[in-house]
């Protein structure tokens, strides 16, 4: 088969500054919008970012409708509340004012109102789903985050815990991205040190999985330009805004989650997020996703600090760092390179280092920042022990969309020795 000789650029437009969030009613109005449906969570419904979205659509007389249950790490039943709750009214755009929980939803309900499959799974990513392409344009979605993680106001992926399987996965297509993204620091302010730690360490992950991912020339062609997936594999592009990413981290993550007064860290970790977007929305990204999605779709009795929830939760950035040191040691000889610019980036001294340590010292960086962090220490810590591990492994294989993308290839007994290697960090 002839591989890949192309690759594409595509990003949401986002606006950067402290206060923008007051702008939205103006661009609702620019675009002509006739009713807004505006998603968030129960915690944030009455706090300042919400409430200064919905003076703004009063200000400038757009007609809006509030849903307020997005659930923090959304399941498929999760998103079909907030689509039939969507079903119920007619709206021509979409405002999503939260995490990137309340954007994925934002994003599905925008897909599976506007052309509505026969099946739920239908435009779920295979071999879950059937990947079917989104029809067409959708709605305009403005996203405005208000945290600094998971970059989803720039990518067109929507992920969520399938409750069957214990285990995410998500619907994936250009055409899911917002149209634009409002990053305001000021929303930020109201992320507790805990949250700010978790959805760093997200941007820290994506950043790294992208930069070292397979490269987009060693993919298969695709037979058509509109088959080409959004996850390309690492390229020139994607490479800037990933590696930048991780100096911005090195530089901002822990004065965010030590300061939450520190106005410039959290208003650079939310730059750093959408960097990190940029990155991993057009390369995409690999293991550590991959094995997080069982590990937090299986978690059973952690509660996590910061998030106000009535069930056990593992934040995502949680559960994809928890995997990352095992990981990257096990990818490095694919690329040792990439992995000590990454290591470098992150602020680790490369200078007298051997390709051969590539993985170790790009894995003892990362372990600085989840001690630093106080990330609970390995799998163990959360509640899975060895016997966990074939189920793990079992939920991990299905997502091809990012396995494929590890710069070395992981089977079943590759997978098995990462768990393994993952239950304690240090």
């Amino acid at each position: 088969m002839k591989n890949e000789t192309a690759f594409e650029m595509a990003s949401s437009q986002v606006r950067f500054g402290p206060g923008v969030t007051r702008e939205v009613g103006m661009d609702l109005s620019d675009l002509g919008a006739r009713s807004a449906l505006v998603l968030t969570d129960p915690r944030l419904s009455g706090m300042g970012p919400v409430l200064t979205v919905l003076e703004s659509l009063e200000d400038h007389g757009i007609p809006f409708t509030l849903y307020d249950r997005v659930r923090i790490e959304p399941t498929d039943e999760s998103f079909q509340d907030a689509i039939a709750f969507a079903s119920r009214g007619s709206y021509d755009a979409f405002v999503a004012v939260g995490g990137g929980s309340t954007i994925d939803t934002a994003k599905a309900v925008n897909l599976y109102t506007t052309y509505p499959p026969a099946d739920f799974l239908d435009y779920v990513n295979p071999p879950i789903g059937k990947g079917l392409p989104v029809p067409g344009p959708l709605k305009p979605l403005i996203a405005i985050p208000t945290t600094a993680g998971t970059g989803s106001e720039t990518t067109g992926v929507a992920i969520f815990d399938l409750l069957r399987m214990h285990a995410k996965t998500g619907i994936a297509s250009r055409r899911l991205k917002p149209l634009l993204g409002l990053l305001d620091p000021w929303n930020t302010r109201s992320q507790p040190p805990q949250v700010a730690a978790a959805t760093g360490l997200d941007v820290l992950s994506h950043a790294l999985e992208s930069y070292t991912a397979l490269r987009y020339d060693q993919r298969p062609h695709p037979e058509r330009p509109a088959l080409r997936p959004a996850y390309q594999g690492s390229n020139p592009i994607s490479d800037i805004w990933s590696i930048e990413a991780l100096r911005m981290v090195s530089r901002y993550l822990v004065r965010a989650v030590e300061d939450p007064a520190d106005e410039e860290a959290r208003a650079q970790m939310l730059l750093a997020a959408s960097y990190a977007g940029i990155g991993f929305g057009n390369a995409g990204v690999h293991l550590p996703h991959g094995m997080s999605y069982p590990v937090s779709g299986m978690v059973r009795d952690y509660y996590a600090e910061g998030y106000p929830c009535d069930h056990a939760l593992l934040p995502h950035g949680f559960s994809v760092i928890l995997n990352a040191p095992a990981v990257f040691r096990f990818t490095a000889p694919a690329c040792p390179q990439r992995h000590l610019e990454a290591a470098a980036a992150l602020g680790a001294d490369v200078s007298r280092c051997h390709r051969d340590d590539a993985g170790k010292i790009l894995a003892d960086r990362i372990l600085w920042f989840m001690r630093r962090l106080k990330t609970p220490n390995g799998l163990q810590a959360i509640g899975y022990t060895a016997s966990d591990i074939p189920r793990l492994v079992e939920g991990t294989l299905p997502q091809h969309r990012v396995t494929k993308l590890s710069p070395r290839p992981a089977g079943s007994e590759e997978l098995s020795s990462l768990f393994e290697a993952a239950l304690t960090g240090w």
